[in-house]
């Protein structure tokens, strides 16, 4: 497999084990993704989760850019270095920590601004801003910036979200560029399947412009907003369709 190749192994009705090959080697679908949000994982050593056969590793963007600094993750050889562990890691945008501290957020179609929850200090972020602290990060896989909505929302507020994070989604990938690195876009939508579907669909579309135009594809589609404060059940009734909705290959 070349880099960043995914391909089927097993399926069962739609679902689908796969294998993905990364600059730090491959993972296995499906899988639990252990979090280390300041590049540890509480409680357990970098050891100790290779023992365990731990396949993908997630650090959070927004902790690791305020507390030590992207640069000085960096500067230590990475987050792989940084953390001393040599399997397959991930970045989260930091978008979901951004959204759940709402009091201290304002949000513009060109990025957002809030406040340090370790200092105070305002931060301003675009998408374009926020692939160059993940591509210093160094991660093997980096997800977009997007807007991920509460629930209970309203159908035109989650709308308006789904719109905002497709277009952070083409200035994501069209930033992006480090070449040992992928990105993920993300699925928004709430709990409303058009929109949900809508928001594949602008996807999809904005990677096949990319292509047309001799630039990058996603490396994978992420479904997002989920676990946001919604029943089981309720999640249910969209998660398959907005699955089943995702390309086959990632």
């Amino acid at each position: 497999m070349a880099l960043f190749d995914c391909a089927c192994e097993a399926t069962s009705g739609h679902a689908r084990a796969l294998s993905y090959e990364t600059a730090h080697g491959t993972f296995h679908t499906p899988m639990f993704m252990p979090v280390g949000t300041s590049a540890t994982v509480k409680g357990v050593t970098a050891g100790q989760l290779r023992d365990l056969n731990s396949q993908v590793v997630l650090a959070n963007t927004y902790h690791l850019s305020l507390r030590p600094g992207a640069d000085v993750v960096a500067e230590a050889g990475g987050v792989h270095r940084f953390m001393n562990y040599d399997g397959p890691m991930l970045t989260d945008s930091g978008g979901f920590q951004v959204f759940s501290l709402a009091d201290t957020l304002k949000l513009d179609d060109d990025g957002l601004t809030f406040r340090s929850i370790y200092d105070g200090s305002k931060i301003r972020w675009t998408p374009e801003s926020n692939m160059a602290i993940q591509e210093e990060l160094g991660a093997d896989i980096a997800m977009q910036l997007d807007q991920c909505t509460p629930y209970p929302a309203e159908h035109a507020f989650v709308a308006k979200a789904v719109d905002l994070s497709a277009n952070w989604a083409r200035r994501c990938l069209a930033a992006h560029v480090r070449p040992d690195q992928t990105l993920f876009g993300i699925v928004q939508g709430g709990m409303e399947l058009d929109l949900r579907l809508e928001s594949i669909r602008r996807l999809r579309e904005i990677e096949e412009e990319s292509l047309a135009a001799g630039g990058r594809r996603f490396g994978g589609f992420g479904i997002g907003g989920y676990s946001v404060g919604e029943d089981h059940e309720v999640m249910f009734e969209t998660l398959g369709p907005v699955a089943r909705a995702c390309p086959e290959d990632r």
